[in-house]
């Protein structure tokens, strides 16, 4: 019987993991299924992008995986059932169990309302493509008025600010006011917030700073301190979260609900269950935990992927690094930030900023798409063959990333 390894979820954790496995892993022993919601690949760090109006490619998951002996389930994951080895996934033909040896769980994170009244009803976001259409098409009707509208983003982390810089940008007929609770990019050196508040002035972008909102309605947005802000669309980019079904599996999870791994991206609870992306809470060569980001994501897949192969070929698991280096902030098409950080997380004293920057986020994101449509590309063409049973997947122990 082939070993069955399910992947769920391909973003750019998920899928770089199916098919780095399908080129390192005999055919002949294992059965790779990738379990997806939509058919194709979204390319999460440009959906401010696309919100803004402008057009990204979204590659079909079939012709990604095309050759590689993957399976791709399209449908949505409902529950996983560790002790059992089950995922129950429903389709337009209803809810059906999917059976497993080893899971890669990389669902990745959507985002946090952090229990403000009336986001989930009133705001938008740019945390999947459904959302980040409806954003765009609101847009575009503001746009078509004569008075324009007035675009709220709350939130003023880099997701916030690369989707005002966007909008601003790529609408100027609209009025765009970025609120921070905080000091605007406080996480960046005093030459980078120098250049980010150029842009914001530059793109005529209103920053409201240490604004904490209370609530999101249809036409206006209630700060904490009591100020009313008329808003025509609120963006709402105050962080993400993860599902909550790894808690409800009973796998072992952080209070956010990512599950807790050790060095090899192994759960510490369930043994064949691996994390990656968003999804896995693991802390970095510095000592600190990854953060949710494309790079986390590619340092988690890398290695969840060495250690599968380690373990069911016997091999020696290799050990990938897991570091954070910098930030790459685009502020519209042409300007951008580029601020590397130290082992503890802090802003170097040097930055790069404008069109310089630009280039360097948009060959990031380039190369980060080019790697998702091309999985195997680079990797030995030789399939390893199984040395281990199906039940016989013991490592040595590892310490736990919490």
């Amino acid at each position: 019987m082939k070993h069955r390894i399910v992947v769920l979820g391909a973003g750019y954790a998920g899928a770089y993991a199916a098919g780095t496995l399908a080129r390192r892993l005999s055919p002949a022993d294992v059965r790779i299924t990738v379990v997806n919601a939509v058919p194709d690949f979204v390319q999460r760090l440009r959906l401010h992008e696309f919100a803004a109006g402008r057009e990204i490619e979204a590659p079909q998951l079939a012709d990604v995986f095309a050759g590689t002996a993957i399976r791709l389930r399209l449908g949505r994951v409902t529950t996983v059932d560790p002790e059992r080895r089950v995922v129950a996934v429903t389709d337009a033909d209803g809810t059906g169990e999917l059976g497993y040896d080893t899971l890669v769980y990389a669902l990745g994170s959507h985002g946090a309302t952090h229990g403000v009244p009336g986001v989930t009803e009133h705001a938008f976001d740019v945390g999947s493509r459904p959302s980040a259409l409806r954003l765009r098409e609101r847009l575009s009707s503001l746009s078509e008025r004569d008075e324009g509208g007035n675009v709220l983003v709350v939130g003023d982390g880099l997701t916030g600010i690369e989707t005002a810089t966007e909008i601003a940008e790529s609408r100027p007929g609209l009025s765009v006011t970025l609120i921070a609770r905080g000091e605007l990019g406080a996480q960046l050196t005093a030459g980078a917030r120098g250049h980010l508040r150029q842009a914001c002035d530059r793109l005529g972008i209103t920053v409201l700073e240490h604004a904490g909102v209370e609530a999101v309605e249809a036409t206006r947005v209630r700060c904490a301190d009591g100020t009313v802000l008329a808003s025509d669309a609120t963006v709402w980019t105050a962080g993400f979260t993860v599902s909550p079904l790894a808690a409800a599996s009973g796998i072992e999870v952080t209070e956010d609900g990512r599950i807790v791994v050790d060095r090899t991206m192994r759960s510490v609870s369930h043994p064949d269950v691996y994390a990656a992306g968003d999804s896995a809470y693991t802390l970095g060569d510095n000592g600190r935990p990854l953060p949710m980001s494309c790079a986390s994501a590619g340092y988690t897949g890398r290695q969840a992927v060495d250690t599968i192969v380690g373990c069911l070929t016997g091999r020696e698991v290799a050990t990938t690094k897991l570091e954070y280096v910098g930030n790459h902030i685009s502020l519209g098409r042409r300007d951008g930030i580029l601020q590397m950080v130290d082992d503890e997380g802090r802003a170097k004293s040097s930055y790069a900023g404008g069109r310089k920057a630009a280039r360097i986020k948009a060959g990031i994101v380039w190369m980060s798409l080019w790697a998702t449509r091309h999985p195997t590309f680079g990797l030995p063409r030789r399939k390893h063959r199984l040395t281990t049973t199906q039940r016989d997947l013991s490592l040595p122990t590892a310490s736990p990333a919490a």
